[in-house]
């Protein structure tokens, strides 16, 4: 394996690779193949030429591992590279650390990025895009007509229709009730419900339950609100450490615990769900309760075909089954102890 970094800054970057990382300009006299690394460095780009970067890189790099070198932060957002197909990401907290990039920090993602490595899949399919097969297993279910769910201000009471069911859950190694106290416990969670209603805007998410201990939200039966619930449950997911003190202000380990489900619903408008007598409804607390872990997303397999991305299959592995239902739930997430 060779590991090319593109940059103007060799100086900088040269002590955090190994010896034998080839540091070049452009790639223009080179042509990785699927077995290398591509790093490219952002230093120096404004937002148009970052832009134009990564349209290259998703161009010619279609089957090469790469990643982003971003000493600034200019990337607002890093797991939306991850969703593009980006293999790594070298952010300022890496790079100050100075720690060493090296063979094992490449063999861990890639393996995250496509567990069928472990077992030996043949190489051409791998390349390939792992097959036409679908790792997740087909239902047969189908999303309802896109007029069947007319907006939630519309939306009348008593209507019966499906919906996806989105757990959320904030929760650490003891009671956080204990562990804070009661007061500043309640605090951190109305800041998490807001942290929710932020992340889950662009998905239509409606905050339909909220126990005191968990919280339930409705999402309309639609592919694009379910793409928007995902990306949101594994980007939260992924920077859960650093979310805990900036947005919930506090510093003792935290985790979220996310769980999807789909099925029909009487629906009644949030403040009087308490009459609501649903099969789907007792499931999904049941589920995020008493199964999903810490730290994942776990979803039962008893929703619409093509609920999960393509591009985000590979994220998800088998959990067996709960009730009598098929699970699957996220690679977990893990960070350095040092």
């Amino acid at each position: 394996m060779s590991i090319y970094i593109c940059t103007k800054k060799e100086a900088s970057l040269k002590s955090l690779f190994p010896k034998n990382a080839l540091f070049l300009a452009d790639l223009s006299k080179h042509l990785p193949g699927s077995e290398d690394i591509v790093y490219f460095d952002l230093s120096g780009l404004n937002a148009a030429g970052i832009r134009k970067t990564l349209s290259q890189i998703k161009n010619r790099l279609k089957h090469v591992p790469w990643g982003i070198i971003d000493p600034k932060g200019s990337i607002n957002d890093p797991i939306e590279l991850v969703f593009e197909g980006a293999w790594d990401y070298l952010g300022p907290l890496v790079l100050k650390s100075k720690k060493k990039i090296d063979a094992k920090r490449f063999k861990i993602a890639a393996r995250w990025r496509n567990p069928l490595l472990e077992i030996g899949t043949d190489r051409a399919a791998v390349q390939s895009g792992y097959g036409a097969k679908s790792i997740l297993p087909k239902t047969g279910i189908k999303f309802p007509e896109a007029d069947l769910f007319p907006g939630w201000k519309t939306l009348k009471p008593g209507t019966n229709m499906p919906f996806f069911l989105l757990y959320c859950s904030l929760q650490g190694k003891t009671a956080l009730s204990t562990r804070l106290g009661e007061k500043a416990h309640a605090l951190v969670r109305q800041r998490f419900m807001m942290y929710l209603f932020q992340n889950f805007k662009e998905a239509d998410g409606l905050l339909w339950m909220d126990t005191g201990k968990d919280f339930l939200f409705l999402l309309p039966p639609k592919a694009k609100c379910a793409e928007a619930a995902i990306k949101a449950c594994i980007r939260m997911l992924i920077f859960t450490p650093l979310s805990a003190i900036e947005v919930m202000d506090i510093a003792i380990p935290v985790n979220y615990v996310f769980a999807l489900h789909y099925g029909p619903v009487n629906f009644q408008p949030p403040g009087i769900t308490g009459t609501v007598v649903s099969d789907a409804v007792n499931f999904i607390f049941h589920l995020g309760s008493k199964r999903a872990e810490q730290g994942r997303l776990t979803i039962s397999t008893e929703i619409p075909d093509n609920t999960i991305q393509k591009q985000l299959e590979n994220c998800f592995v088998s959990a067996g089954e709960y009730e009598g239902r098929k699970i699957w739930h996220t690679k977990k997430f893990s960070y350095s102890k040092s």
